[in-house]
C-alpha cells in the first residue's frame, strides 16, 4: 500500500489562479520522499489539501487507502504535519502544547504523557517543558512543532520548510532524528525544502513541481546521474600562472593555489587527476562546489523556460 496517493489533483483559487494542475503522486509507505520546487510552483497548495486545510478543484487524494473524502477522520489521524509557520499558543508551555494534540486524537492523559517525554526528550526539549513557548529559540520551537506533530504517532509525517531559520548544528541533529524515525520507526516522511542539501542527504525519492505540474520524479541517485556535469573546487600545491587546458574537463583559475573545473557526466575524477599530474599540477583537496540537486532543479527550470519561449 502506498502511503500517498494522488491522482489528478487540480486546485483553482477564485481568481481563477490554477495553482495545481492535475498532478499524480504516489510515495510508497516508509519512503522518505522529497517535494521540491521553486516558491509559488504548488507545493504548499498540495501539502494543504493532503492534511484537509485546503478544498480540492478536482482529483483524488489517499492517505493509506483512506479517502480523504470519503474517511476523513482516519486519512487525518494518519498524518502528522509540520507547517512552515509557527501555529502554536505562544504563551502556552511546551508540555500542554503536545499533550493538547494529544487530546485532539482522542489518546490517554497516560499515553500522552509518556509519548510527549520521549519526543521531547530526542528532540532536545524536556527541560523547557514548562518554559511558556515564546521563551523558545527559533530552532526549539521548530522541534516543538515536530514533537507536537508527532505525538499522536502518525504513520505519515509531512515536513514543510522544517528548518528554516535553524542553524547548522541544530539542523544536523534534526536529520539524525528524521532518519531514525524514517530507518527504525518506519513512518514515511514527505519533505519540502529549500535546503536541497537535505533532499540529497536524507530522502531517497523526489518530485520536482513547477507550474502547478509535477515536471520531473524518480529516486534522487538516478536523477543525479542525469546531471550533465559536476563542478568541483581544487586547490593545488603550487600557484599555476593559468589554468591548465585539459579536455573534455574545464577549467578556470580562480585564486592563488585554486581551480575551478567542470566533469562532464560519463568521466571521472581520477581522469582527471591523472592528466593534471601529467602536466605537474598537484592536488591536495578537492569539494564540490555545489549541491548536484540544486544544479539539475536549475538546469531542469532554465531548459523549461527555453523550451516555452
Amino acid at each position: 500500500m502506498n502511503a500517498l496517493s494522488i491522482a489528478g489533483l487540480s486546485k483553482t483559487y477564485g481568481d481563477n489562479v490554477h495553482a495545481l494542475k492535475g498532478i499524480d503522486l504516489d510515495v510508497p509507505d516508509g519512503d522518505f520522499f522529497a517535494l521540491l520546487g521553486p516558491n509559488g510552483a504548488g507545493k504548499s497548495t498540495a501539502i494543504g489539501i493532503i492534511s484537509a486545510l485546503v478544498n480540492k478543484t478536482a482529483g483524488k487524494v489517499e492517505v493509506f487507502g483512506h479517502d480523504i473524502d470519503r474517511e476523513p477522520e482516519a486519512a487525518k489521524a494518519s498524518i502528522g504535519l509540520v507547517p512552515q509557520e509557527f501555529n502554536f499558543n505562544m504563551f502556552e508551555p511546551v508540555l500542554p502544547t503536545v499533550l493538547n494534540v494529544a487530546g485532539y486524537n482522542g489518546i490517554s492523559r497516560k499515553v500522552a504523557l509518556s509519548r510527549a517525554e520521549y519526543y521531547l526528550k530526542k528532540l532536545d526539549l524536556w527541560d523547557k517543558r514548562k518554559a511558556a513557548s515564546r521563551q523558545l529559540s527559533g530552532g526549539m520551537k521548530r522541534r516543538l512543532m515536530i514533537a507536537r506533530a508527532l505525538v499522536h504517532e502518525p504513520r505519515l509525517l509531512i515536513l514543510d520548510e522544517p528548518t528554516a531559520g535553524v542553524d547548522l548544528e541544530i539542523r544536523r541533529s534534526m536529520w539524525e532524528f528524521l532518519t531514525e524515525l524514517n530507518e527504525q520507526h518506519g513512518t514515511t516522511i514527505i519533505l519540502t525544502t529549500h535546503y536541497l542539501e537535505e533532499a540529497e542527504a536524507l530522502c531517497r525519492n523526489v518530485a520536482i513541481i513547477d507550474g502547478g505540474k509535477i515536471v520531473e520524479r524518480g529516486a534522487v541517485a538516478q536523477l543525479l546521474s542525469r546531471s550533465m556535469q559536476e563542478t568541483f573546487v581544487l586547490d593545488t600545491r603550487a600557484n599555476p600562472d593559468a589554468a591548465p587546458s585539459l579536455p573534455p574537463f574545464t577549467l578556470r583559475l580562480r585564486s592563488e593555489n585554486r581551480m575551478e573545473v567542470d566533469v562532464p557526466h560519463g568521466h571521472t575524477i581520477n581522469e582527471l587527476f591523472q592528466g593534471l599530474s601529467e602536466q605537474g599540477i598537484e592536488i591536495t583537496s578537492l569539494r564540490n562546489k555545489t549541491n548536484r540537486l540544486e544544479e539539475f532543479f536549475l538546469r531542469l527550470v532554465h531548459r523549461k523556460t527555453e523550451a516555452n519561449t
